[in-house]
């Protein structure tokens, strides 16, 4: 401990002796291309904004443009062409360890007079799915190294957002207007992919520690509601990622020490005639550290350990298309020893009464191939392997001398062959079409047990190995009735072979802007949702030992999304949006016999599944969110979203009630200053920055099931009084997040020093009831209290 000390020390102080006295500049380069046919653009002009003199380029004949010598820190980019609407990035961060390389997408102008110039940060309230019509975001990679709290996870980072809350610090999965987190699709390079999360579970979407790493992400989308038809499988929400291609001209490494591991990342040309690339990046786990260094990281005595590795290949070529090759996997194991914590205290994660050995994998490898047919049409074909497994051994203990005793045992494993294709079509200026698939077959290998007294052995809770086969289709049209009045429809198809179930789901959107600053919009989406594939083979047993699997035949959970959106810019950094939704929730699988129990409550803790289910729950989300924000300017930046609403289901007893999200209102705030020092200092050899962010987040408390107190007494651990499900709610749950960064810029080398500390206030939020046999009462297990977090951060 006391060397990994040491090493951060040297680093820091030898900071000044890494550059030379030349003066500090980096390149930025990129190519333009039309947003919907993807062809290149050549003569487009990229002015660095309020440039004076001018400083810019114009693209070549392939589209590309090289701005070279340009002065470290932050600058806008003013992108132009002849019957385009003109393009403004702004507040681009240039450091001297990296080249910045951009695509800029451009779209043509349904009529070339009178133009309407769109405002500087467009680009950033809009999504980069141009057929998205609202309830959705781009976002930046940045904003996840920046956010104070969001510990570089993109799913924390979210939680920051209108609609958007968590379901517990301790993990990552996020609730969206009352909905469940499993209700979440998360994709990467365009493929549907499992639980990216370590120890995160099969047919969850959340986990504690993010397994998607943001240094190889290129700015991506999240949408909320009402997305367009080539989404499907999801009632919530989307992420869709990309991972961004390699530096084609030279090599660039990265290493990074902090909360989510020991990180090392190379990127470069693999050839540089035919501009092929290579991206990589590995991280270990330092949890120890964090233990070692008497920071509770929610585990109690246990350590958690963990390691992933991201990549992409790129080999691009005009002739014969681009072929990219993708891979993210990781795997993670942490052991819960009684004996070894006996007083268990600290631990968020696992009851007194049990031993827990757990081990988790997931992985993803594809490849795409993306190729311009001409120059209107452009089409993209994917094949991938996805798989998840999660592998579990729990053991019941005596209290008194630690002895184990075998309870449960399971072996998950679900894997998936995709291919997916589409194919993008620009008819002209006002209209374009998307048509595209998605088929995969999925298998299983499920079977888990659990040891029954009255049978004096285990008994099988599922036992299948097997295969199932789901196909979507989609097809998207978006019209421009001018530049200021957009239509999008789509119509989605969904199959699920299982037991010949199918959903077939319009999508429509219409986007009125009626000024210059102001817009309006109207969305409309059918969505529907499978359940995790092992829980169609959950067997009951009967007294003579015979199973039967009832949940083949469950049909598909379905959900009606409505909204609309009013979005105002007062100035090109200052904006405000409105968006009321409501949804309404059928089919949700619910519990065969009458009952409160339904999936919509899924996620919510560490509850079980009846192993007899039917379709017939119903739900409903209604509320409306708020986001102000003041983007990056002249240092400063400044976020806030509110969000009140209700959430309501009923199960197979058709009671209404709240579900466990209801926790009615969730409101944010952030905000953040960059300070550079030595600002006019004339030819420095170095430039340093201080960073400060800051974050205050309060919500109504999250809703919970009490203790069955008489019950739990005499099994000796913690049993729910299933008949109060969600009757009982938490006090309201407050945090404030604080991030200060050291950043310093020399010739070739940018670096970085962070601390980050969560609920630096040490607020006690509450996260779940459990029953303690000392005192035989019923007692809370508070989240995380004080977390401080550490990070260095070089790039050369």
């Amino acid at each position: 401990m006391k060397k990994y000390a040491i090493l951060l020390v040297s680093l820091f102080i030898l900071i000044p002796t890494l550059s030379e006295a030349q003066n500090l500049t980096q390149t930025i380069r990129g190519q333009v291309v039309d947003k919907q046919s993807q062809i290149t653009l050549p003569g487009a002009s990229i002015v660095i904004s309020n440039s004076n003199p001018i400083i810019g380029v114009t693209a070549d004949t392939d589209g590309n443009f090289k701005l070279a010598k340009v002065p470290l820190g932050r600058l806008s980019l003013d992108i132009t062409m002849l019957g385009y609407q003109p393009v403004t990035l702004s507040n681009l961060s240039i450091t001297s360890g990296k080249e910045l390389v951009l695509k800029v997408e451009m779209e043509e102008q349904v009529y070339k007079v009178n133009e309407v110039v769109i405002v500087g940060n467009k680009s950033k309230t809009q999504p980069l799915n141009d057929m998205t019509t609202l309830s959705a975001r781009s976002f930046s990679i940045e904003e996840t190294q920046r956010f104070a709290g969001a510990r570089n996870d993109v799913a924390r980072m979210a939680t920051n957002y209108a609609g958007v809350n968590t379901a517990n610090d301790a993990e990552n999965g996020i609730v969206i207007r009352g909905n469940s987190p499993n209700g979440l699709l998360w994709k990467l390079e365009g493929v549907d992919i499992p639980n990216p999360n370590h120890f995160g579970n099969l047919g969850a979407t959340g986990g504690p520690v993010g397994m998607l790493n943001n240094n190889v992400l290129a700015n991506s989308d999240f949408m909320t509601a009402a997305f367009p038809a080539e989404y499907g499988n999801s009632l919530s929400g989307v992420f869709d990622l990309k991972m961004r291609n390699g530096n084609n001209e030279k090599h660039e490494f990265l290493g990074q020490i902090g909360f989510n591991g020991f990180e090392f990342g190379a990127e470069g040309p693999i050839f540089k005639k035919s501009h092929s690339s290579y991206l990589i990046n590995y991280r270990y786990s330092t949890l120890g550290v964090f233990k070692a260094l008497g920071i509770s990281i929610g585990t109690g005595a246990a350590v958690p350990q963990y390691q992933d590795v991201t990549f992409k290949l790129n080999f691009p070529s005009v002739k014969y298309g681009s072929v990219s090759i993708f891979a993210l996997g990781g795997k993670s194991s942490i052991d819960f020893v009684r004996s070894e914590d006996k007083d268990n205290e600290g631990n968020l994660y696992n009851d007194e009464t049990f031993n827990i050995h757990s081990k988790s994998a997931t992985g993803v490898v594809g490849m795409s191939h993306k190729l311009i047919l001409n120059n209107t049409t452009w089409s993209n074909l994917t094949i991938a392997a996805t798989g998840i497994g999660n592998y579990n051994i729990l053991d019941s203990i005596s209290t008194i001398d630690y002895t184990p005793m075998p309870y449960y045992r399971s072996t998950m494993v679900n894997k998936n062959l995709i291919l997916t294709y589409n194919l993008h079509k620009k008819f002209n200026a006002k209209n374009n079409c998307l048509i595209g698939f998605d088929t995969r077959q999925m298998r299983g290998d499920f079977l888990d047990s659990t040891y029954l007294k009255q049978y004096n052995g285990f008994r099988k809770g599922v036992d299948f190995n097997g295969t199932a086969w789901m196909s979507q289709a989609y097809i998207e049209w978006q019209h421009k009735f001018t530049d200021n009045i957009i239509l999008n429809s789509g119509f989605h198809v969904l199959e699920f072979a299982l037991n010949d179930k199918w959903s077939a789901e319009p999508r429509l959107g219409l986007k009125w802007k009626f000024t210059s600053k102001q817009s309006f919009s109207l969305a409309y989406g059918l969505h529907s949702k499978t359940e995790a594939l092992y829980s169609y083979f959950l067997l009951v047993n009967a007294p003579d030992g015979s199973y039967s699997q009832p949940n083949k035949k469950l049909g598909l959970t379905k959900s009606h999304h409505f909204a609309a959106a009013y979005d105002i810019n007062f100035s090109s950094t200052l904006r405000l949006k409105v968006e009321p939704y409501y949804q309404y929730i059928f089919n949700a699988i619910v519990e065969s016999k009458p009952s409160n129990y339904s999936m919509l409550n899924s996620g919510s803790g560490f509850y079980g599944i009846p192993d007899s289910l039917k379709n017939g729950g119903k739900g409903r989300n209604y509320g409306i969110d708020l986001t102000f924000e003041k983007f990056m300017d002249k240092g400063f930046y400044m976020l806030f979203t509110s969000s009140y609403f209700r959430s309501f289901y009923s199960g197979s007893d058709n009671i209404e009630k709240s579900t466990a999200f209801d926790s009615k209102y969730v409101v944010n705030l952030l905000a953040g200053k960059e300070f550079e020092l030595m600002k006019n200092k004339e030819n420095a050899k170095y430039k340093k920055w201080i960073v400060v962010d800051g974050r205050v987040c309060s919500a109504g408390g999250l809703r919970y099931t009490p203790v069955d107190v008489e019950k739990s007494a005499y099994f000796k651990q913690t049993y729910y009084a299933e008949d109060l499900a969600f009757t009982k709610k938490f006090s309201n749950y407050f945090r404030t997040d604080i991030r200060v960064a050291y950043r310093y810029d020399g010739k070739r080398m940018s670096q970085e020093f962070a601390f980050d500390v969560q609920n630096i206030t040490g607020h006690k939020n509450p996260l779940m009831m459990k029953y303690n046999q000392k005192t035989q009462k019923e007692e809370p297990i508070y989240q995380l209290g004080v977390f401080p977090m550490m990070q260095y951060r070089v790039v050369f």
